[in-house]
């Protein structure tokens, strides 16, 4: 390949990156504009928003899937639906594996739980802590990540619930 033909591709795929990153700008716009069209949805997101790690695309998506709080009786049961709850893999007396996260439910809350949960993890003092401590005793990245991301929606059903803004004196970073 001679330099006019890297060029070339260079240019191609600098084309097609810049389609993609308009297109990722207008879905973000139009969720921001569906967002404002219902009051309802706009009150629960601007509850999650005031959550470290949660942004407005995320807010969006846990206050889509998870629908209204009194759908679940406890954080637990949210956690549940979002597949985020640990299972634990045993056959009879013998066979014992490490637990591991059920992803038995709501794939979109839980994939969208992943990122929100990695910067909670740095910026967010509750989720941080909780990281921590789990390092300490020895657990791997991803488990450390999975009960960031248990952790996280924890948070956001309890703010959801309690229709007040985030409080990092609720959970303290001891």
């Amino acid at each position: 390949m001679d330099e006019a033909e890297d060029e070339a591709v260079r240019r191609a795929h600098q084309n097609l990156l810049d389609e993609i990153v308009g297109q990722i700008e207008d879905l973000e716009e139009e969720i921001e504009d569906h967002v404002e069209e219902d009051p309802k949805l706009k009150d629960r997101c601007s509850l999650l928003d005031t959550i470290p790690g949660i942004g407005l695309q995320t807010a969006a998506i846990v206050a889509g899937e998870l629908g209204s709080p009194e759908r679940f009786e406890s954080a637990r049961q949210a956690a549940a639906y979002a597949g985020l709850a640990g299972s634990h893999h045993q056959s009879g007396t013998s066979v014992r594996g490490n637990p591991r996260m059920s992803k038995v439910g709501n794939g979109r809350l839980r994939r969208a739980m992943y990122f929100p949960a990695m910067t909670a993890l740095r910026f967010n003092s509750a989720v941080k802590a909780f990281g921590n401590r789990l390092k300490e005793r020895g657990k791997e990245k991803m488990v450390v990540i999975g009960a960031a991301m248990r952790k996280l929606l924890h948070i956001c059903y309890g703010v959801l619930k309690s229709g007040r803004p985030f409080d990092p004196s609720l959970h303290p970073g001891t």
